[in-house]
């Protein structure tokens, strides 16, 4: 491997060129192929980025030996399939989120990537914002003494379409494999893993969950409220309560601009910060960063962070009755 890392990017939709352009930016990474189920819609991809290899099937750039790293941009139910391939290939994989759809596909990539000494990371790119990572500092330096609450939200309106991947159970549809891995994943990064877990929602024609209220309980008491909808705009807001202040992070809270510190007896005090690119940017140079220093995981995304959220994830599908083809009964909190 040269010290330049050669992507290979699965899949053509517009997470892959949002995620492309911004990993064009990034020193140390060249985008050296793409694939697609069409190889006209690779060819048209890869000419609009300037990528030297178009490939028609996702098998073909996988047996590409300049290929370091594999970025799986697919629909959520191949996530499990191309990332698995991609690890047996020997390539390092960043995949997007949710990770999988059940936990078992979760640990199963885990344990592969552990096997082959390979870099796995989920695309939580929120984790890596500079502005999340103050937050996190904030909270480390109890900022806002202890944590009592977390509130987060991410909904819109999408019209229904039974096709559509949103919709599509086959694709992993859904409000919470899609929206909903914000706010779970946020509320694990802020309180770690959940003892309880109350839903509440309602499912799509389709069979998808259309719309999901989460209330996650810890065993001090502490709480996380979440919410996530296919129905309605809730706004893409969140804060972190605790015993001397709180902490308002801006919309969108997946990629803050503005966050706003509040202490009590204490003027408010925001923080700025424009992104870099689109915002994909800062995972893309973990991903470099961790690499080269040999390591196989991200601390900051780390592979138990990655299934312990889809292990909340499919606990509350679960209890809502949603079953996703190849999905299987998961435990959780």
């Amino acid at each position: 491997m040269t010290d330049i890392l050669r992507w290979g990017v699965v899949a053509t939709g517009g997470i892959a060129g949002a995620v492309t352009s911004d990993l064009l930016l990034v020193p140390g990474i060249e985008v050296h192929a793409v694939s697609s189920r069409a190889l006209t819609k690779a060819e048209e991809f890869a000419g609009r980025f300037g990528i030297p290899r178009a490939y028609g099937d996702y098998h073909e750039l996988l047996a590409d030996p300049d290929i370091d790293v594999v970025y799986v941009a697919t629909p959520h139910s191949q996530h499990h399939e191309v990332a698995s391939a991609a690890l047996r290939a020997g390539k390092n994989v960043l995949c997007e989120k949710a990770f999988t759809i059940t936990v078992a596909q979760a640990e199963e990539l885990v344990a592969l990537a552990e096997s082959r000494g390979l870099f796995l990371m989920e695309a939580m790119w929120t984790r890596f914002i500079p502005l999340v990572r103050k937050l996190r500092a904030l909270l480390a330096d109890e900022a806002i003494g202890e944590i009592r609450l977390v509130r987060a939200d991410f909904g819109f309106r999408a019209p229904y379409d039974p096709g559509h991947r949103l919709w599509n159970p086959a694709l992993g549809g859904g409000a919470l494999l899609d929206l909903g891995v914000y706010p779970v994943s946020f509320a694990h990064m802020v309180l770690g893993v959940p003892s309880e877990l109350h839903v509440h929602g309602s499912r799509a024609a389709s069979g998808v969950d259309a719309e999901a209220a989460l209330l996650l309980g810890y065993p001090d008491g502490a709480q996380a409220l979440l919410s996530t909808s296919l129905l309605a705009g809730t706004g893409i807001t969140a804060e972190v309560v605790g015993t001397t202040g709180r902490i308002e992070v801006a919309s969108p809270f997946y990629a803050p601009t503005a966050m706003t510190l509040h202490r009590n007896g204490a003027e408010p005090e925001t923080f700025r910060h424009e992104l870099w690119g689109n915002g994909y940017t800062y995972q893309a140079r973990e991903v470099v960063e961790q690499i080269a220093a040999g390591e196989v995981e991200s601390p900051e995304m780390a592979w138990a962070d990655s299934v312990n959220v889809m292990r909340t994830l499919c606990a509350a599908l679960g209890r809502m009755g949603v079953a996703h083809p190849a999905s299987q009964t998961s435990s959780g909190p």
